[in-house]
């Protein structure tokens, strides 16, 4: 249950597909609000318009944060649409294989800009408004921020800065009532195993489920203000992978 100051209303990044579709679907049936940032906006019409028959009040906002220059005055536009969130779910981001030193500089660039430089400039656009009512930043990670492995070192740094960004944040605006956590991920199985990117033989059965991932959202957003799990880590019951 959610305390009694508790504002309902959260912003989703890449909402339209995966984790961020499943948590949006499932905290609307649990009578949140919602903001919600994706590529696409055709698709992002359509989503909100399915999650409003269920009442709820729903803004959204097409963005494609891997542009760092339309980041700011699209989270400008969202935040027009609704109340301010007291939740901020940062999920939007991909996957990359290949070898460290033959990574394109381009690649590697664009990498850090969706995995940990957009979650930078969200925060800058989103955090400052919460800090009135005071409220939760989410940062979608991955045991890969602990762990080396190859083929997969791009990723692994970036998610590794994510997470030490956000231990960070949570220590700046720790006077400003804003609270910061990250929900640290084994394998999900998304349609980022199917990106032209991503080469991996990892079997997708075995892998967490958008679902699973969408409660433990949904538990860390549901904690009082009073209290904040700094990192919950969730893995597949069969190990690493």
């Amino acid at each position: 249950m959610r305390g009694q100051f508790f504002l309902p209303t959260a912003l989703i990044t890449g909402a339209t597909r995966g984790i961020g579709r499943a948590a949006a679907d499932l905290f609307s049936q649990n009578g949140w609000d919602l903001l919600l940032v994706a590529r696409d906006v055709a698709a992002l019409a359509n989503f909100a318009a399915d999650l409003r028959r269920r009442g709820r009040v729903i803004g959204f906002e097409p963005v494609d944060l891997t542009d760092s220059k339309a980041i700011s005055p699209a989270f400008e536009r969202l935040q027009q649409q609704g109340e301010v969130p007291s939740v901020l779910i940062n999920n939007a981001g991909a996957g990359w294989t290949s070898e460290l030193l033959t990574m394109p500089i381009k690649d590697w660039q664009w990498l850090l800009q969706l995995n940990l430089t957009s979650v930078f400039q969200v925060c800058a656009s989103v955090v400052p408004s919460m800090r009135e009512r005071g409220g939760l930043v989410i940062n979608v990670s991955s045991h890969a921020a602990r762990n080396a492995f190859p083929q997969w070192g791009a990723y692994c740094v970036s998610k590794a800065a994510l997470a030490s960004f956000t231990r960070c944040l949570a220590e700046e605006e720790r006077d400003h009532s804003v609270r910061a956590c990250t929900l640290t991920l084994g394998a999900v199985d998304t349609s980022l195993w199917d990106n032209r990117n991503v080469q991996s033989d990892f079997n997708r059965r075995a892998m967490l489920s958008v679902d699973q991932v969408a409660a433990a959202l949904l538990y860390l957003a549901e904690q009082p203000p009073s209290q904040v799990i700094e990192d919950l880590t969730l893995m597949p019951s069969i190990g690493t992978f």
